[in-house]
């Protein structure tokens, strides 16, 4: 019986509870904001600055030790069809790509290409780190490769053809007249097959069309490399003592 009772005592406490919730119905009664301004009149928090100051040494330790050298400035703006960074990017994705895709596929890449918009930095004369992989690509672009046909290659260099600013590319040789008229197209130092398949190094952003690349969706297979463009470019650099490009013949017009 006194097992009865106690069961009846907390069934009536629970019912008790839930008729005391429903009369006590919470309700938002108002919204209070306050503004903070970010800016020079803001004091330096010691106490914080203390205790984030050894990561930030490390981070600038990593960032600025020297990897390799740079004899002279490499701009994207010292040449017409190609220039001496645009070079530079796109030797890069090729060598960094055919070594991760011949490693997991046994595929060799033909090319690459990149955009010019995508190098927001020069690489200049002396002393090249990781801060200035960060410099020049400052987005977390990966690097993949794209199988093609000669069609859509031949799509592609009519896009490089009539394109304002002069996009990288590696791996082939482009010839326009004084008209800008394609006079010639060599892939690996061979004329471009139609028929052929082709591997396309390039960037992850491109592949979806970004920058107008709108032939990169015509690619019938994808190689994700799991390997950003800038570490690609900071494990190259570690490869290379002096870091040498200049403008060249692989894309010129008369």
């Amino acid at each position: 019986m006194n097992k009865l009772y106690l069961k009846l005592f907390v069934v009536f406490i629970t019912l008790l509870n839930a008729a005391a919730s429903r009369q006590k119905a919470i309700h938002l009664g108002e919204i209070a904001t306050s503004q903070v301004r970010i800016d020079s009149t803001l004091g330096e928090v010691d106490s914080l600055n203390a205790y984030i100051a050894p990561f930030r040494n490390r981070i600038n330790e990593v960032l600025n030790t020297p990897l390799c050298y740079a004899p002279e400035t490499l701009s994207k703006t010292d040449g017409r069809r190609n220039t001496s960074i645009g070079n530079l990017m796109a030797d890069i994705l090729l060598q960094q790509a055919d070594k991760m895709l011949r490693m997991r596929e046994n595929i060799p890449v033909d090319m690459a290409v990149m955009n010019y918009g995508g190098i927001r930095a020069s690489v200049s004369k002396g002393p090249v780190s990781e801060r200035t992989a960060y410099e020049v690509m400052p987005f977390e672009n990966g690097l993949v490769v794209v199988a093609m046909r000669g069609q859509s290659i031949e799509t592609m260099v009519e896009f490089l053809r009539k394109a304002t600013v002069p996009h990288p590319v590696s791996g082939m040789k482009i010839r326009l007249d004084a008209e800008g008229n394609l006079e010639s197209l060599r892939i690996q130092g061979l004329p471009l097959d139609p028929e052929k398949l082709y591997y396309v190094a390039t960037s992850d952003y491109l592949i979806g069309g970004g920058n107008g690349m709108t032939f990169f969706q015509q690619h019938e297979a994808l190689y994700k490399t799991g390997y950003t463009i800038r570490n690609a470019m900071v494990d190259y650099f570690k490869e290379t003592d002096t870091l040498r490009s200049r403008v060249d013949d692989r894309f010129i017009q008369k």
